[in-house]
């Protein structure tokens, strides 16, 4: 019997080059507008890449992005991609107060729905920050008005991670906000991150591919790829005196990054998070 390909979640957490949490030791904020823009560049770049393989995806706009770059916000909707939100300027979730984070949430979705002229309802948090520390945020992120988040990563690691939340999408509140989590493999007791970022770069293509595909055929689960659009820019100014961990994960493979999107964008079937994990009807012109 001929089994449906399941659907994946390819999305964009669309950001800059100067704006990623490692190098925040080495660029306060008030310096960002000093700074050469790239993202613009970038992202339209990724979405003509994904109009050549008839993809739809989703993409987590910084409030702080799409403040300077409507147009982006605009070209991202035109595109028949959801336009989700990243917050308003990368501070991480555990970060905040619950007030403060409600703020930073509703303000971002607000500023995003008056540009895209579209309803926002989903949220990934900066550097995955929502874990065992602040579970609170989910409460937050529905009060504000969005559905679902992807923001909790079930593995290990050094920045952020929460290896005992479930690996797949479930309800965070009791009340019906899903939280769909970045994808893992489980493999020897241990959670492999699965679902994009320096891993996607730092692996074998194969590797990943073989991944995705475990998760796919054998647990029949869609996975969710990330990325950022600074990853398919080997040419970026490079930041002085970041530490060697992070340069070494920031800037590995970034020339071969493109052309793995392409094979990756053909391997799979790919759309957006709210059509997947909400069930939201596709719109017809």
């Amino acid at each position: 019997m001929h089994t449906v390909p399941v659907t994946n979640a390819f999305t964009i957490d669309v950001e800059d080059y100067f704006q990623v949490s490692a190098f925040a030791p080495h660029i306060p904020r008030s310096e960002w507008d000093a700074r050469e823009c790239r993202v613009e560049r970038n992202v339209e770049r990724i979405l003509e890449m994904l109009r050549r393989h008839g993809v739809q995806a989703t993409f987590f706009t910084l409030g702080w992005v799409a403040e300077r770059y409507p147009q982006l916000v605009r070209d991202i909707v035109a595109g028949g991609h959801e336009l989700a939100s990243h917050g308003w300027d990368h501070q991480r979730a555990s970060d905040f107060t619950p007030a403060q984070f409600f703020e930073d949430v509703r303000r971002a979705k607000a500023l995003l729905e008056d540009i895209g002229g579209v309803p926002v309802v989903g949220y990934r948090a900066p550097s995955f920050s929502i874990g065992r520390t602040n579970p609170w945020a989910f409460a937050e992120l529905q009060r504000a008005g969005y559905r679902y988040s992807s923001s909790v990563y079930p593995i290990v690691h050094d920045h952020y991670g929460m290896p005992e939340a479930p690996r797949f999408a479930f309800d965070a509140t009791g009340s019906g906000f899903i939280e769909a989590p970045p994808t893992t493999l489980r493999l020897l007791s241990r959670n492999l991150p699965s679902s994009g970022g320096g891993y996607f770069r730092l692996l074998p293509y194969g590797v990943s591919r073989w991944m995705l595909r475990h998760v796919n055929e054998s647990e029949r689960q869609s996975a969710i790829f990330y990325f950022h659009p600074w990853e398919i820019d080997p040419d970026q100014p490079r930041v002085a005196g970041v530490g060697r961990k992070a340069r070494f994960r920031h800037y590995l493979n970034l020339q071969r990054m493109e052309s793995r999107l392409e094979r990756l964008l053909a391997d799979f079937r790919w759309g957006r998070m709210d059509r997947i994990f909400l069930g939201t009807p596709a719109q017809h012109a």
